[in-house]
C-alpha cells in the first residue's frame, strides 16, 4: 500500500491542474500549474538579469557570466543567420531563448511542471511565431512573397502540383517546430519518472534485489544530466530555426 502511494504514472507529471479557478463572461481564466510556472519562469529570468547587472565588473560573476555567455551564443545565431539586417529582431531571439532555456530547465526540478512538455504551449508559440514571420515577409516583400511557393522556370503544367506541394511543406514548418520541443521534453521526463519508479521498485523489495538498486540508480543519475543537455539544446534549436524560418522571408530563399 505505501509502494503503491509513491509509484505514480510516468505520465501523472505532465496533468494540467486547476489551484485557482476563475471564470468570467463564460470564459476560463483559471490559473493552472502549467501558467503557475510558466509565471515563475518569467520571474527567474527578471531575477537572474538583476542578478547578472548588479555591481558589474570587468572580471564578470559566476551570473555575469551566464548570462553574456548565451547573449553571446544568441548574439552569433542571429549575426550567422540573419546578418545586419537581423539586429532588429535580436531582442526577440534572445527573450524566446531565454524564456526555452528558463521554461526547460525549472522542468528539471523535482515536483515542478515542465511547460514545454504540453503540444498546446508549444504549437501556441510556433504558430505565434509563425504568423509574425508571415507579416514581416508581406510587409517586406508586398505581393512578391507569394512567390516563395512557385520557383522561377517550372513548366505551366506542373504549377499546380509544385505549389501544392510548397505550399504544404512551408505550413508543416509550424507543427515539426512545434513538435520537437514537446517530443523531446515529455519522452526525457517519461523515461526518468519510469527509471526512478524503477530504482525505487528494486529498493522497496529488500534482498539481494534492493543491493542491485544501485543499477537504475546510476543510470537515472547520468541521464539526468544528459536531459539537462536536451532541455538546453533543444531551447537552442527551436532559437535556431527560428532564425532559419525568418531569414528565409526575408531573402526569399
Amino acid at each position: 500500500m505505501m509502494l503503491t502511494s509513491f509509484i505514480t504514472s510516468p505520465l501523472e507529471q505532465f496533468e494540467i491542474v486547476t489551484i485557482f479557478p476563475i471564470s468570467l463572461f463564460g470564459l476560463n481564466f483559471s490559473l493552472t500549474n502549467s501558467s503557475l510556472f510558466l509565471l515563475l519562469s518569467l520571474f527567474t529570468i527578471i531575477c537572474s538579469l538583476t542578478f547578472s547587472f548588479f555591481k558589474i565588473s570587468l572580471v564578470p560573476t559566476l551570473w555575469q557570466l551566464l548570462k553574456e555567455s548565451l547573449y553571446e551564443v544568441t548574439s552569433n545565431m542571429v549575426q550567422d543567420n540573419l546578418g545586419k539586417q537581423g539586429e532588429v529582431y535580436f531582442p526577440f531571439i534572445f527573450t524566446l531563448h531565454l524564456l526555452l532555456l528558463t521554461c526547460n530547465l525549472v522542468g528539471m526540478v523535482p515536483y515542478s511542471f515542465t511547460v514545454t512538455s504540453h503540444i498546446v504551449f508549444t504549437f501556441g508559440l510556433s504558430l505565434s511565431i509563425f504568423i509574425g514571420i508571415n507579416i514581416i515577409g508581406i510587409r517586406t516583400h508586398g505581393m512578391k512573397f507569394f512567390s516563395l511557393f512557385l520557383p522561377r522556370g517550372v513548366p505551366l503544367v506542373i504549377v499546380p502540383l509544385l505549389v501544392t506541394i510548397e505550399f504544404v511543406s512551408y505550413i508543416i514548418k509550424v507543427f515539426t517546430l512545434s513538435i520537437r520541443l514537446f517530443a523531446n521534453m515529455t519522452s526525457g521526463h517519461t523515461l526518468l519518472k519510469i527509471i526512478a519508479g524503477f530504482a525505487w521498485t528494486m529498493l522497496s523489495a529488500g534482498g539481494l534485489l534492493a543491493f542491485f538498486h544501485v543499477i537504475p540508480l546510476g543510470l537515472l543519475i547520468a541521464l539526468i544530466g544528459l536531459e539537462f543537455g536536451i532541455a538546453a539544446l533543444q531551447a537552442y534549436v527551436f532559437t535556431l530555426l527560428t532564425c532559419i524560418y525568418l531569414n528565409d522571408v526575408l531573402n526569399m530563399h
